[in-house]
């Protein structure tokens, strides 16, 4: 059958022919994973060398070899061959071999020049793959030093084209469409029902309006299994329905790939949006969501996201129902809300953990990733993290360059942290039991089941799988199994052996893969954490280690609410870690803040991360205990310290002084600037002191005043003296509380004759004269005391005369002699 990309072959073969990157855009349907390699075979230039196609899926590399195999009227393994994890059908045959993206990365380092190989096909680019951006900037490195003449073919859906070109210095971009039948797209959506229900709904209409199969997209496993139950019982026996998603075992992948005798309902993840076809699919029903990790590098963990689909992941679901004849999309949201759904997906370099890729990265001889070309660069943030964890690991030391505990790790191809497990695993009994952790923490929802799985401890889960793989039973434990003897094998230890089976070992060798992880129960509360990294968490609700005290953390989710969640872990028996961790604890010298006590304390402690172990006491250092106590006031501010009436008045007339500029060289005496210069004017007087009771104990008038030259002291007292002579003979306090209008409260009887307002700082600054009647509440306030007797006096003197008959109420203020007394007492 004619396929779109058969009328472009021509170009895109002259394009290869004669330049050594080319970019090759295809619509899906299009038919570039069946055709292009097969077009290649023959091409002279290709001669007496092999090809290398990328697939990013497991699946998908297996099927893609197959269906051109099937092509060539071959089985896998002669003229086209693949490569997956634990997989391998190639012989001298092979021309062509389909592999996933982190076997070739494997390849790159165990032969950078990548011998016989003359081109490297990059498919389904568009999904950006972590290994298959390392995949290019390890292959741009290669072509730069060593392999020139390497061709490179980087096939896409979706992507941009055009960008992707401009990489590579402007190399050909071919352009294909696809074959796309008309789809009709009907929004179904209902945010009061649960997906299960609005799925279950969905799939009862697609089948009952339209023949062909039913493909439905949704976010993970779990929203499969439920999907599942939900249409139990209500579809007719000529409808059977399957799940498709990357931990089930292969076999049953294929059952959801291949056409079948009984129409198909296939509950898949989005493994099924670009590499794969199912065929005989004619209806999509699209949640719009989908379920990403995403690295979060204050935690050093990795958070996994249900979120909205992109407009792009979008198309291309549709477009799965128009591949061979016209078709239906009933999407499970509403028109609205798409205009909140964004382009394309985040490249997964810039979300995910980067341990691995940082790994790869000192494993190539570089210490960071500017040495390579990227299409979109690692995030710093997110690669410092990953370098950190391998610091911890011991796979690198501190200048980045691989320990033999590092080597070791990187010839396992597994994850850092269970690269890290099984190095440390000491004996074939350990090691057996590494191996089965390993399989457990890789994969687990491959084998988890019953109530072990549930209650989040990783011993019971071992055990719980024990039955199952010696009698291999259960098919979903098959992959288990397969993954397990096959870490045997790279051990050198036989998988029938027995694996140690005392707690001990295991925490060990958890928290050789998770030092990080090291979880301690706070006091207050047995289902609260705090985690060796420093960040709290809480035990999940189906993780039900609530009364031990030691937990070395492995599943753990970082929810968006900011609280982290252990949903499994192993138990550390109290006092153990000392003889887990096969390497002495080092002892350091520190000096912290004590927030019980309030008071600074010099120790020797030993710690794992955040968490204190062990302490003991030591003579203060007096210079770290001068520190951390200006530290604690900067923290608290001024108001934690003692201030005295003095001490507060004198701050006050200082401040006044700077508010108005009256002196040039005057020190900023604001509280932020005294906070900034506390080791000038304070800390000289809190020598010895290390409890806060002995700061709060400390008159400030002398350190303030220490900020002052003693000229300037004497220009204080003119220019904001403390008190002012009123004409009753009284010195009274000035209030400087508000630096911009002091005031001057006093009792009117005492001001009688004084007919302008007095004024201070060099005469620049009127006071503002609070009027006290003889009981001293507050009457009035002025600015202009000339102007209150000549118009407001009359009145006040009528109000109070009456209430306070034995004090004074002349009729002339301006000639009466003033007084704080009684007129009886001035008789």
């Amino acid at each position: 059958m004619p396929l779109p990309i058969d009328a472009i072959l021509p170009q895109l073969l002259a394009q290869l022919a004669r330049c050594d990157t080319v970019i090759l855009q295809a619509e899906p349907g299009a038919g570039k994973t069946t055709r292009v390699p097969l077009a290649l075979l023959e091409a002279e230039w290709l001669q007496g060398r092999r090809m290398v196609m990328l697939e990013p899926r497991r699946l998908a590399a297996v099927h893609a070899a197959r269906y051109l195999s099937r092509q060539l009227g071959e089985e896998p393994g002669q003229t086209v061959g693949y490569t997956i994890r634990h997989q391998r059908a190639v012989s001298d045959q092979t021309r062509l071999e389909v592999v996933t993206e982190g076997i070739l990365t494997r390849r790159l380092q165990n032969d950078p020049a990548l011998d016989g190989v003359g081109l490297l096909i990059f498919d389904e680019f568009h999904e950006r793959a972590l290994q298959a951006d390392l995949g290019l900037a390890l292959v741009g490195d290669v072509r730069a030093a060593l392999r020139p003449d390497l061709k490179v073919l980087v096939m896409s859906a979706t992507l941009d084209g055009a960008a992707l070109a401009d990489f590579f210095g402007g190399c050909p971009l071919v352009v294909c469409g696809g074959r796309s039948h008309p789809v009709t797209v009907t929004h179904l959506g209902d945010d009061s029902a649960a997906l299960e229900l609005q799925v279950s709904r969905a799939v009862q209409l697609a089948v009952a309006r339209q023949p062909g199969d039913v493909l439905v997209f949704l976010p993970g496993a779990r929203e499969i299994q439920r999907c599942q139950q939900a249409l139990a019982g209500r579809l007719s026996d000529d409808v059977v329905l399957m799940s498709l998603y990357g931990a089930l075992p292969f076999e049953q992948q294929q059952q959801a790939l291949q056409p079948a005798a009984r129409r198909k309902v296939v509950l898949a993840t989005n493994i099924a949006e670009t590499s794969l076809t199912i065929e005989g699919v004619r209806q999509v029903i699209d949640s719009g969501l989908e379920r990403l990790l995403t690295f979060e590098s204050r935690t050093g963990m990795n958070r996994l996201v249900t979120r909205r689909i992109s407009l792009a992941s979008a198309r291309q679901r549709t477009g799965r129902a128009g591949r061979t004849a016209p078709g239906a999309c009933y999407r499970l949201w509403s028109p609205q809300s798409e205009a909140a759904m964004s382009d394309y997906v985040p490249a997964e370099i810039v979300r995910s953990d980067l341990t691995a890729l940082a790994l790869e990265l000192i494993a190539w001889g570089v210490s960071g990733a500017d040495a390579l070309q990227w299409l979109d660069a690692p995030p710093r943030a997110h690669l410092e993290a990953a370098f950190r964890l391998l610091q911890q690991l011991d796979a690198i030391d501190g200048q980045r360059r691989l320990t033999a505990v590092g080597r070791a790790m990187c010839r396992l191809s597994l994850h850092p942290r269970l690269a890290r497990m099984l190095v440390a695993a000491q004996g074939e009994a350990e090691q057996v039991l590494a191996c089965q952790l390993a399989v457990l923490l890789e994969s687990p929802q491959g084998f988890r089941s019953g109530a072990a799985a549930r209650d989040g401890d990783l011993f019971d889960q071992l055990e719980s799988w024990q039955p199952h793989r010696r009698t291999l039973s259960s098919p979903g434990f098959q992959p288990a199994e397969q993954t397990y003897r096959q870490l045997c094998r790279r051990l050198g230890c036989c998988p029938t052996t027995a694996p140690s089976n005392h707690p001990d070992v295991m925490a060990r060798l958890l928290l050789a893969a998770y030092p990080d992880r090291l979880a301690r129960q706070r006091d207050h509360s047995p289902e609260q954490f705090l985690l060796s990294n420093g960040r709290g968490a809480r035990l999940s609700p189906r993780c039900r280690l609530r009364r031990q005290r030691w937990l070395v953390a492995v599943d753990v989710e970082f929810s968006s609410a900011g609280e982290a969640l252990i949903h499994s872990a192993c138990a550390l028996a109290e006092g153990r870690l000392e003889s887990v961790w096969p390497q002495p604890l080092p002892w350091h010298r520190e000096t912290v803040w004590d927030e019980a006590g309030q008071r600074v304390l010099t120790r020797e402690v030993q710690r794992w991360g955040a968490l204190l172990l062990t302490e003991r006491p030591l003579p203060l250092d007096g210079e770290a205990a001068l520190a951390l106590v200006l530290q604690r006031i900067r923290l608290g501010g001024l108001e934690r310290l003692g201030w005295s009436q003095e001490a507060e008045r004198l701050w006050q007339r200082m401040r006044f002084v700077q508010q108005y500029r009256l002196v040039a060289d005057w020190p900023q005496v604001d509280e932020r600037a005294l906070l900034d210069r506390l080791e000038q004017w304070l800390a000289p007087w809190l020598g010895g002191m290390s409890r806060l009771e002995q700061v709060l104990k400390l008159d400030l008038a002398e350190p303030l005043a220490s900020l002052l030259t003693w000229p300037q002291l004497q220009l204080l007292d003119t220019l904001a003296p403390e008190r002012l002579s009123v004409p009753s003979g009284s010195r009274i306090a000035i209030d400087y509380s508000d630096p911009q209008q002091p005031l001057l409260a006093v009792k009117l009887q005492e001001l009688f004759g004084w007919q302008q307002t007095p004024v201070i700082g060099g005469g620049r600054v009127a006071l503002l004269i609070q009027l006290l009647s003889p009981a001293r509440r507050p009457m009035q306030t002025t600015r202009d005391l000339a102007n209150f007797w000549a118009t407001t006096y009359a009145e006040v003197r009528k109000e109070l005369k009456g209430r306070y008959p034995k004090h004074p109420w002349p009729d002339d203020p301006l000639t009466a002699v003033a007084s704080h007394r009684t007129v009886k007492k001035n008789v």
